[in-house]
């Protein structure tokens, strides 16, 4: 099993430098991307003094983050694509660990862990919580996409991802129209179609929280709609075992603005606050979405199905 660690970067060749140093140091020998989206600071002097290190794409023109992400991917030869954005990093172990995961469960096409987030000094501000017993386990196909519809599941950023380069080209890549805004998650939710997930609660990689992360260019609005989009497509691809099992979509939509709304408290937008909190928080549903799947269908998750399916 070959894995190519494909690292898009834009401007940012201080950062870059870590994200690539991360990937180089792997504790086994993995084949590196960096893909630039034409760079006009000494990104490409950089990249060039690695020599025979990595392999290095350069836009001709700006196309944005998904694209770049798809150019990266076209010069892979791995069977597995391991994604990195050029502000965060990887545990020394990361690919090492995955493909042991991965060659106990052979039917599976993709993978996630878990992640540390941290500020623009290395501090550890968070973790993505542990989920279930054991260090790694699989999520059969069938229930993948009810696990992301309840936030059961959560595959995460680029930084916490890999997946099978086939099942990326059967997926047709990632969708420019949602550049850098869950344009990821979008990715994850299509390619989990082909086969199944597995999920490793070890800590293998590190988010950089900062102001000039990529998603921060986007009004809490856009991030909503963009929200609801994914949902909805997540939504039709619910398999029929589970669809008795969850909620109706629009409830599902009032629950995403109820949580969009403590975002713009967090900024202190309070007109825009109260005006999302009077369009949620007044359903008893969306409460009942936010207690069950908190809850309930978190041990249920758990109990059923990964419980089930731990690999080591």
């Amino acid at each position: 099993m070959k894995f190519s660690v494909v690292i898009t970067t834009y401007d940012r060749v201080s950062l870059l430098r870590r994200a690539v140093d991360s990937a180089i140091n792997q504790t086994i020998p993995c084949e590196v991307i960096v893909a630039d989206d034409c760079s006009t600071d000494e990104t490409q002097a950089y990249v060039e003094s690695l020599g025979n290190k990595v392999i290095y794409h350069r836009n001709e023109v700006n196309k944005g983050h998904a694209a770049t992400v798809n150019a990266g991917v076209n010069q892979a030869s791995g069977d597995w694509i391991k994604f990195l954005d050029d502000d965060d990093y990887l545990a020394t172990n990361c690919i090492e660990e995955m493909a042991k995961a991965i060659a106990l469960c052979p039917s599976a096409v993709i993978c996630s862990c878990v992640a540390a987030q941290v500020d623009e000094q290395e501090v550890e501000l968070s973790r993505t919580p542990h989920l279930g017993p054991g260090l790694a386990f699989s999520v059969p196909q069938a229930d993948i996409h009810y696990g992301m519809l309840l936030e059961l599941l959560p595959f995460g950023t680029p930084v916490q991802v890999a997946c099978s380069r086939d099942a990326f080209w059967q997926t047709e890549g990632w969708d420019s129209q949602l550049d850098a805004n869950c344009d990821d998650i979008d990715s994850w939710l299509r390619i989990a179609q082909f086969g199944d997930a597995i999920f490793i609660n070890q800590c293998l990689a590190y988010r950089t929280i900062w102001t000039g992360a990529y998603n921060h260019k986007f009004s809490v609005s856009k991030r909503l709609d963009t929200n609801i989009l994914i949902k909805e497509k997540i939504h039709a691809l619910v398999n029929e075992k589970h669809r008795h099992d969850i909620p109706k979509m629009p409830d599902i939509r009032r629950y995403l603005i109820l949580h969009w709304a403590f975002v713009e408290l967090k900024q202190k937008n309070f007109p825009d606050f109260l005006m999302m909190l009077n369009k949620s928080a007044f359903s008893p549903m969306v409460w009942k979405i936010f207690l069950t799947t908190v809850f309930l269908r978190r041990l249920h998750f758990q109990s059923k199905i990964i419980r089930k399916f731990v690999l080591y």
